[in-house]
């Protein structure tokens, strides 16, 4: 049995719940910690039936030791914490410019404390609307620092400054992932991102509401390929200070995507086109060479299996409304 004590901030929320079964599965004792602005307890009800499972509802850009006296026993602080779709962190703007810096400072300054490994989830947003295609992790990104999504982006910037310093003057043992667009079970309903937007109205037979012309692209991973990515950063020797891309390579059009979720879903929707939000990339696809390097790790899930699940996640849902 393995008897280490791992943090997950975030822990409730779509991404994060699924990390905690997984680590709870590996034999870990797993603290999920959550302030469920964006999280849901329900994602995390049937872990709470596990005695390696305890659940701490907090915002961590309050010390942790407040809530939590324990804190010396941690070995592993994974922190997703913070809104991240487009409608969550722009209806919480403030919230994620404090999560991704208050709140990883203080969970930095743990792993100090404790000695603990830290990981730090950023985003593939930091490359902004890219003019470097595919995405690699050297490139510095062509951000807006200034409009509706820069409370996101730079915050997650930021954050990655923080882990840099603490990394490099601090000799704390972090790593950061850079996550790409995501998808699968625990996804809000009305998160707005495209895979529950497009899944929800072809399920309700609504149009399919495409932000564009349809032809700007992106590239989806499964989320238990994109965990499995996550414990690998964590897991794998020698990633200290490194930053790895995760993500699924297939890119599509959103034009495509809308058309596979129609015939997966059998959806009489047709498809009904809106204009661009500002700075929303045109194109996002990751170079993964170097987390197939470093972590031996590549997506398994196909974008048509990986839909087919997560429509029918959504199915059971509705159904169960």
């Amino acid at each position: 049995m393995n008897s280490k004590t791992t943090l997950v901030t975030g822990g409730a929320g779509f991404i994060g719940s699924h990390l905690c079964a997984v680590l709870v599965g590996k034999g870990y004792r797993v603290i999920c910690v959550d302030n469920l602005l964006t999280g849901s307890r329900s994602n995390i009800h049937q872990l709470e039936q596990n005695e390696r499972f305890r659940f701490i509802e907090h915002d961590v850009t309050n010390e942790l030791r407040s809530t939590m006296n324990d804190v010396r026993t941690i070995d592993f602080i994974y922190h997703l914490a913070s809104p991240a779709s487009p409608v969550q962190y722009q209806n919480h703007p403030l919230e994620t410019l404090h999560v991704n810096s208050i709140g990883t400072e203080n969970m930095l300054k743990l792993a100090q404390e404790t000695g603990a490994s830290f990981l730090y989830t950023s985003t593939s947003e930091v490359y902004g609307n890219p003019l470097e295609h595919p995405q690699k992790e050297t490139y510095w990104g062509n951000v807006n620092s200034y409009g509706p999504r820069s409370c996101y982006d730079e915050a997650k910037r930021f954050g990655e400054a923080l882990v840099y310093t603490y990394t490099h003057h601090y000799r704390v043992n972090a790593r950061m992932v850079r996550i790409f667009n995501t998808y699968g079970p625990h996804m809000e309903k009305d998160d707005g991102r495209v895979v529950s937007n497009f899944v929800n109205q072809a399920l309700d037979n609504q149009p399919i509401t495409i932000h564009g012309d349809g032809n700007q692209t992106r590239s989806f991973c499964y989320v238990s390929d994109m965990v499995e990515g996550i414990v690998r950063a964590m897991e794998t020797e020698h990633t200290s200070s490194e930053i790895i891309n995760l993500g699924n390579t297939d890119e599509r059009s959103i034009d495509e995507i809308a058309d596979l979720i129609i015939k997966l879903s059998g959806s009489r929707s047709e498809k009904e086109y809106k204009e661009l939000p500002p700075d929303d990339p045109v194109r996002r696809q990751p170079d993964i060479s170097k987390a197939k390097e470093l972590l031996k790790w590549e997506p398994k899930i196909s974008l048509e299996e990986g839909l087919t699940k997560t429509i029918e996640y959504f199915k059971q849902m509705a159904n169960s409304q």
